[in-house]
């Protein structure tokens, strides 16, 4: 005999009634945590994805008297503007290269730095050490550009020690082309070494200790020990920073850049950031300099993907 199933009572609650119940439960419960996390939610939404909007004047001829609904659309003109016109490749040329000078010079520093501090056994020494080198990162680049200024003018510290104490003709620093990028690199160096260093310090606090101990015991030297455990045990936190810093790959900071320019390493010295100014600031090309500035996002973000990629072909984690 067939058993005829009896069709639910309207009033019961269905299956998508109790999951909503169940989750209106959860986030009752984790209330307060969301309170926490809501003034960052609105910082990112009013200061990051809402001012996305005015990204589309990149595609039109912008006036601000005509505003974004009235400005003639041109599709990707400005784009094209960005490899047609020669000054913006050099700017391009300049941005890179000097990109690639500071992961080559200074991203392995911090590494270095950690690794050192690792090895020493004087608390109070590491301590100390760890002290000295953060401070740089707390200082802003007004004060540390206006430190290198004071030292290597034609009439600064170091300058004067080559005249004086050298008998040494003075050097133009900071009007020597060829100087401009090393410069930049070991600013960098010094501002933001110890500052990264605190990441590593943290990855190999996390490397396990008895590792080391059955090294020891099998004649391995501090140097092999350093090769094949200590750095296999921060490889993943390596990797994942420097899939980050090729994401911003052109981005080598406005207020550093802007701040040691000058006439006579304009031509070396310009960047993307600094080009930007000039044109949507100076010279109101709100449109071309937006062009510009959605580029470098774009090519943010197809480097971000392919380095993760990449990481995860070679066996890492990468960051999604």
């Amino acid at each position: 005999m067939r058993t005829v199933a009896k069709p639910a009572s309207p009033s019961s609650p269905g299956p998508s009634a109790g999951a909503w119940a169940r989750t209106s439960k959860k986030l009752w419960r984790s209330r307060m945590m969301y309170v926490f996390v809501l003034p960052g939610t609105i910082y990112f939404l009013l200061y990051k994805y809402v001012p996305l909007l005015g990204s589309v004047i990149a595609f039109q001829e912008y006036s601000p008297f005509q505003g974004f609904l009235h400005s003639d659309w041109v599709g990707f003109a400005h784009f094209r503007r960005i490899f047609d016109n020669p000054e913006v490749v050099q700017v391009l040329i300049n941005t890179i290269t000097l990109s690639f000078l500071q992961i080559a010079f200074a991203f392995p520093v911090p590494i270095a730095l950690a690794l050192m501090l690792n090895e020493v056994r004087q608390e109070w020494f590491k301590r100390f050490v760890q002290s000295l080198v953060y401070l740089p990162h707390f200082l802003s680049w007004v004060v540390v550009i206006g430190l290198v200024t004071l030292f290597l003018r034609s009439d600064g510290v170091v300058n004067s020690f080559l005249v004086n104490v050298l008998g040494m003709e003075p050097v133009l620093f900071l009007q020597q082309p060829y100087l401009f990028k090393p410069l930049i690199v070991l600013e960098i160096i010094w501002k933001e070494a110890g500052w990264g260093t605190i990441v590593f310090l943290a990855a190999l606090a996390g490397v396990n200790p008895e590792l080391y101990e059955a090294a020891i015991v099998d004649g391995a030297s501090r140097w092999r020990r350093i090769w094949h455990i200590t750095l296999p045990g921060i490889r993943g936190t390596i990797v994942i920073l420097l899939i980050l810093r090729l994401g911003t790959v052109l981005d080598n900071g406005f207020e550093q850049i802007f701040l040691m320019l000058n006439p006579y390493v304009q031509e070396v010295g310009n960047v993307l950031d600094t080009y930007v100014y000039y044109k949507g600031i100076l010279q109101s090309d709100f449109s071309f300099a937006t062009a510009v500035g959605l580029f470098k996002s774009v090519v943010g973000l197809v480097l971000v993907v392919a380095a993760n990629r990449l990481a995860k072909r070679f066996g890492e984690e990468g960051i999604y």
